[in-house]
């Protein structure tokens, strides 16, 4: 069973999981929690805090948790390849198409980075459109924009 816990942060509130062993979900508080979870707070759960809380203040570029995202195999791909962007850089869809070796899946990268389980640690919001463009992000293009300033970027809004 997996427990989750909610914290306050400078983007407002999250919801961490985890399955006891892995981090398994970093969602906004305005989504549904992962089903059958247990609200409980973990010593796992405290860290991925802290370290979101480091990401936030500008202290921390890496975070250094273990990750157990549930997806299909191509979802994991494009996840593990999302976690490759440096802190501070951006890929395009197709660049990260390119990257899995599937470069007409610039749809299926969009879609699997839209079912991103582990939000900001996996950098789901470093993935912007080939026009440079900031497009689609579950927490909002705001929230996309802000994250993206953080690690020093500056972008135009679409």
């Amino acid at each position: 069973m997996k427990k989750v816990f909610f914290y306050d942060t400078p983007i407002g509130r999250i919801g961490i999981a985890e399955d006891g062993k892995c981090i398994t979900d970093v969602f906004f508080a305005a989504a549904d929690r992962p089903k059958d979870s247990l609200l409980e707070e973990t010593e796992l759960l405290n860290e991925a805090a802290k370290q979101l809380v480091d990401y936030f203040a500008g202290k921390r570029k890496d975070f250094e948790l273990p990750l157990s995202p549930e997806g299909t195999e191509f979802q994991k791909l494009v996840w593990e390849a999302l976690r490759t962007i440096p802190y501070g850089e951006t890929r395009t869809y197709k660049q990260i198409a390119e990257q899995i070796g599937n470069p007409k899946a610039c749809r299926a990268v969009g879609m699997a980075n839209n079912k991103n389980p582990i939000s900001i640690i996996v950098p789901c919001h470093r993935v912007i459109g080939s026009n440079g463009r900031l497009v689609g992000y579950g927490g909002g293009i705001e929230l996309k924009k802000k994250l993206l300033e953080l690690e020093n970027n500056s972008f135009e809004m679409s």
